[in-house]
């Protein structure tokens, strides 16, 4: 990174994480002249491990084969990793990009430039398969066949990542989630490949095993996320460190470092979340991989006797209700904010319903209300995981309804039939950073039947490709307002933001029957306001802009639809405004855009990007994206979405 980038890096920080950051630069020069040896002391003992076999009896048939169909694949050596088709997953490389065709280098883990695409590759496509999330999927496939083969593969993975990324050397070595999440990945590996002969020789009896778990635990001991940092991350680090001071309690140290780490996923479980229960970093995805940490290593730590805090219980089960009461018809929440595609724990098979996987868990641990919406039992974690539970669930005041209010994060849900609308009136972001944030106060999403309509495109990348992560965190790539070409926020690097807009939402009105109204305003633009009302009454939808100023700015509204929405413009600009037909394969609505503004149509350019969706992490796809563009004056700026019954 740039030297200015370091100083904006340094303006987000407080005297406390700049202490914190020294002392750890000073323990990483000192780590690099000598890595400690591993202190063996004998044989470890035998880890407690295992599962009920009802659990397994209790995995739905389609589960098991979905799981199976996905193992068999990796046992042919093919998977995919952010839109990246890999063949080689036989026998990996580990240090190896398909994507770049680039090899990381060797050498002390902090000395290596990881966010370098030109010298490392991209570092998503290393980290991702050294997760070893893929190798509990063939323990799965193990435990649910007895098929040796699959175990043998697990073995053979570890065995060849041991020995490819010894202690501090290479780029596995470089961040505590990932060592967090590898370190849960392992603990399900041992406990699924119980009953298998070669299980105790992998593990418990492995010096090379014990070694590396032992010094993932040190490392996580050692080298905290602080501060400014203190993010999904910080709970990562804390539910694999307690998972596995619980699981492979082996080491003089594990009973400080289970200590340490149970309370500090406690402490960052409260700080992380709103009270309504959202995650604060208001990212849908980032919710989910924190929710699935949480349960994870709280169940784990249960299990091995230790007493988890009724206050960690009771954030993951806000957490629960929150997810339950945001999601639309297909149990997909909003895609706000950046999405990784990260998994805390995969005991599933590919297409499998991830958001249903979370709530049907949810269910067994809590109980569902009344409200939740229906959810399919047709995962394999829910009844694994859940054969951990020893002691009942923290009992706590629950929503009676269903909340569509979540005021502290500023999500407000509007419903109407099947027309689902989430409205943004919260904060940029978490923490002085807010790293996961895009500028996208006052915007909208709007599905239909579950289909997005008006839609956010999504995240698509992180590093190596500035102008496409500048275009997805900008204000054009959202539903919203953007006034004199800037952002509302100011960007200072990719997980940088050096001036957050504040919004405020004035009013929510969300009645179960009847019309819904919401407005809300922002002062990323000040001295100037942008102020935006919402109101869904049936099947139409309308939206108002208007700019508190004393002056007039250039301006561009934007609209960005959904892959499956085609579009035709009815003219560009006129005193009635512009119309766009919108059709997809179950449903048309009309679109009535407001007068005043010249109305084009953009779909996959890219010499400026912009007309796209990203569907998942790493992949992108063309979408139509309505832009007006203009002036703004005393009028506000009025949207109609009007959704049309289509023949049955």
């Amino acid at each position: 990174m740039s030297p200015g980038w370091y100083l904006r890096r340094l303006s987000r920080m407080g005297p406390r994480e700049v202490a914190g950051r020294v002392t750890d630069e000073v323990r990483r020069r000192r780590w690099r002249s000598r890595v400690r040896p591993y202190p063996g002391r004998g044989p470890a003992p035998t880890p407690r491990v295992g599962l009920p076999v009802d659990a397994f009896v209790k995995v739905p048939k389609s589960a098991k084969a979905r799981l199976i169909a996905t193992a068999d694949r990796l046992m042919a050596g093919d998977a995919e990793y952010f839109g990246v088709t890999r063949g080689d997953l036989a026998n990996p490389d580990w240090s190896y990009d398909p994507k770049t065709g680039r090899r990381a280098p060797d050498g002390y883990a902090f000395d290596i430039p990881y966010r370098n695409e030109e010298i490392v590759g991209d570092i998503k496509q290393l980290w991702e398969p050294s997760r070893h999330q893929h190798l509990t999927v063939l323990a799965t496939a193990y435990a649910l066949t007895g098929e040796d083969h699959y175990a043998a593969r697990v073995a053979d993975h570890l065995k060849s990542w041991w020995a490819a990324n010894p202690p501090l050397r290479g780029v596995h070595w470089v961040s505590g989630i990932e060592l967090g999440i590898r370190l849960l990945s392992w603990v399900w590996v041992r406990r699924l490949l119980d009953g298998w002969p070669g299980a105790p020789g992998l593990f418990e009896e492995n010096i090379e095993a014990q070694h590396q778990i032992w010094h993932h635990q040190r490392w996580l001991a050692a080298f905290p996320s602080r501060g400014s940092s203190a993010n999904n991350h910080v709970i990562a680090e804390a539910a694999g460190q307690l998972a596995a001071a619980s699981a492979f309690a082996w080491f003089p140290e594990s009973p400080r470092w289970r200590a340490d780490a149970m309370r500090l996923l406690d402490e960052q479980l409260v700080h992380n979340t709103f009270d309504s229960g959202l995650n604060r970093e208001l990212a849908s995805e980032y919710h989910g991989l924190v929710l699935e940490l949480g349960l994870a290593a709280a169940l784990e730590a249960e299990a091995s006797g230790v007493q988890v805090p009724g206050s960690t219980w009771s954030v993951l089960l806000r957490m629960t209700d929150a997810l339950a009461s945001i999601v639309d018809g297909r149990l997909r929440p909003p895609r706000q904010g950046d999405a990784d595609d990260g998994h805390g724990l995969i005991l599933d098979g590919a297409e499998t319903d991830r958001w249903a996987s979370l709530l049907a868990t949810g269910d067994v641990l809590f109980g569902r209300l009344r409200w939740w919406p229906a959810v399919p039992a047709e995962d394999v974690r829910t009844p694994l995981l859940t054969a951990l539970a020893r002691a009942p669930r923290v009992a706590m005041n629950r929503p009676a309804r269903r909340p569509a209010k979540l005021a502290d994060a500023g999500l407000t849900i509007l419903r109407s039939g099947d027309i689902w609308c989430r409205c943004d009136g919260g904060p940029h972001g978490f923490l002085s950073i807010a790293a996961h944030a895009h500028a996208d106060a006052l915007s909208v999403e709007v599905r239909h039947h579950g289909v997005d309509i008006l839609a956010d495109p999504g995240t698509f990348c992180y590093h190596g490709e500035p102008a496409w992560r500048s275009y997805f965190r900008s204000t054009l790539g959202h539903n919203t307002l953007e006034l004199d070409g800037q952002d509302q926020s100011a960007s200072g690097g990719p997980f940088l933001w050096t001036r957050h807009a504040e919004s405020k939402v004035l009013f929510a009105h969300t009645p179960e029957n009847g019309t819904s109204r919401w407005c809300a305003e922002h002062d990323g633009y000040r001295p100037a306001v942008h102020r935006r009302s919402v109101q869904l009454s049936g099947s139409e939808l309308r939206i108002s802009d208007e700019v508190l100023s004393a002056r007039s700015h250039p301006c561009r509204l934007a609209f960005h639809l959904g892959p499956e929405v085609a579009v035709e413009l009815d003219g560009t600009k006129g005193t009635k405004g512009t119309k766009a037909e919108l059709t997809w394969s179950t449903g048309r609505a009309v679109l009535e855009l407001p007068p005043g503004l010249s109305w084009t149509a953009h779909r996959g350019e890219t010499d400026t990007p912009l007309g796209w969706y990203s569907p998942g992490f790493g992949r992108r796809e063309p979408a139509f994206t309505l832009i007006g563009a203009g002036s703004t004056g005393p009028d506000a700026f009025t949207t109609l979405l009007r959704f049309e019954e289509t023949p049955s």
